[in-house]
């Protein structure tokens, strides 16, 4: 004898409408509490595993956006240091320019009158530490000496004083002479201790106490000052550096910057690494060698001709400086694009990964509302179902 209860055709279907809205309403509230439309592969395989891939390719740019940040640090870093450089640069132009305006002269006027030697005999002077000679003949009137002095220091070098007696000296540089018998030969008193200034490695006497040098001392302290700025071009090109990066200290391959766009590193930017130090900018000190002649002595800025190459050289180095400058720039510009592009594709790939799995909060908000609606109509209908059965139970009675 069968045990199982023997249900109505409506019946069992308004039951099998209550589980079906049951189960629809468990689905419902399982979205509404996580947010998710598809929570694991057994809802929707190929959306779970497709929004998967898309979140871990944000999640790997977003991974390289920290990479790409410093990077913009580092050049900025670099532009800041190039900058500042140009800066120093401009002001040891303008030191060089100083100097170059501070005149060397030596002056003074004989304290006794000229005299011919009593034989003839030849001057050994120094101009700025290069040696010359004069050749004075016993014969020689005061104007002829004074034309074979201008023709070995320079025109208007040498004059006579307004008694037509002695010699003036107004010279462009600096006159020494050898011996204190070269400077009594022309009526200047002789020296006896090195108290002038020299060039180079001349063996020159003192500086007689009738001549006054000037500008020597002064393109000394500006060669000086040019050399402290040279050192502080070191100090602040080492110091341009950010998190360890620094892209104006030195080339090669170990000081270039290597900013990676896309997981697989094939997407990329190598900032190539410049020297602005004084050494890569072409620039060294001044020393007390000339460069122009290579003679101890004649350097320190008292050459013409040597302040006129470090110019050059200044300027060549502005040129380095900007050009420099204008590549980092251009390197800043792309990469800060591609980091608004990161940021813009991230959002992309996020929203993307948010479609296939995202509920929609609204809808499903509606659906509770209905389901539950149609929860109490299925109880209802259920309960009329069973109204024939009820019927026969009042005929028992």
């Amino acid at each position: 004898m069968s045990s199982s209860v023997t249900l109505t055709a409506a019946t069992r279907q308004n039951l099998l409408s209550l589980q079906d809205t049951a189960s629809l309403t468990a689905t419902t509230q399982n979205r509404l509490s996580t947010g998710l439309k598809v929570s694991s592969a057994l809802d929707n395989p190929v959306s779970f595993f497709t929004s998967q891939s898309l979140s871990q390719r944000s999640g790997d740019l977003g991974n390289l956006l920290d990479g790409i940040s410093n990077g913009i640090q580092s050049i900025q870093a670099a532009n800041q240091g190039i900058t500042s450089i140009q800066k120093l640069v401009d002001q040891a132009k303008s030191v060089a320019n100083q100097a170059l305006s501070t005149q060397i002269t030596t002056t003074g006027t004989a304290s006794t009158a000229y005299s011919a030697p009593a034989a003839n005999t030849t001057l050994n002077l120094y101009v700025n530490g290069s040696a010359t000679t004069v050749a004075l003949a016993s014969t020689d009137t005061l104007d002829q000496a004074l034309t074979k002095l201008n023709t070995a220091v320079g025109a208007g070098s040498f004059s006579k004083s307004t008694d037509g007696t002695k010699i003036v000296m107004n010279a462009s540089s600096d006159v020494e002479f050898k011996s204190s018998a070269d400077q009594t030969a022309l009526g200047f008193s002789g020296g006896t201790a090195s108290s002038g200034p020299t060039y180079g490695t001349t063996t020159a006497v003192g500086q007689s106490s009738d001549l006054s040098v000037s500008g020597v001392s002064a393109r000394a302290t500006l060669a000086s000052q040019y050399n402290s700025l040279l050192t502080q071009i070191d100090q602040l090109a080492g110091d341009s550096s950010y998190n360890g990066t620094n892209l104006i200290n030195g080339k090669g391959d170990n000081n270039n910057l290597t900013i990676k766009f896309n997981p697989k590193g094939n997407s990329n930017l190598t900032v190539t690494a410049t020297d602005e130090t004084s050494s890569g900018l072409g620039l060294t000190s001044i020393t007390s060698t000339s460069a122009k002649t290579s003679t101890v002595g004649q350097g320190n800025f008292l050459l013409n001709g040597d302040i006129n190459t470090t110019l050059g050289k200044l300027t060549t180095a502005s040129s380095q400086l900007r050009t420099d400058a204008s590549t980092f720039g251009s390197n800043l510009s792309v990469v800060q694009n591609r980091q608004d592009f990161s940021k813009n594709l991230i959002n992309v790939l996020d929203t993307g990964s948010s479609n296939l799995t995202a509920a929609d909060l609204n809808q499903e908000a509606a659906n509770s509302q209905a389901l539950s609606t149609r929860q109490s109509l299925g109880i209802s209908a259920l309960s009329l179902a069973n109204t024939a059965q009820q019927g026969i139970l009042q005929l028992l009675r």
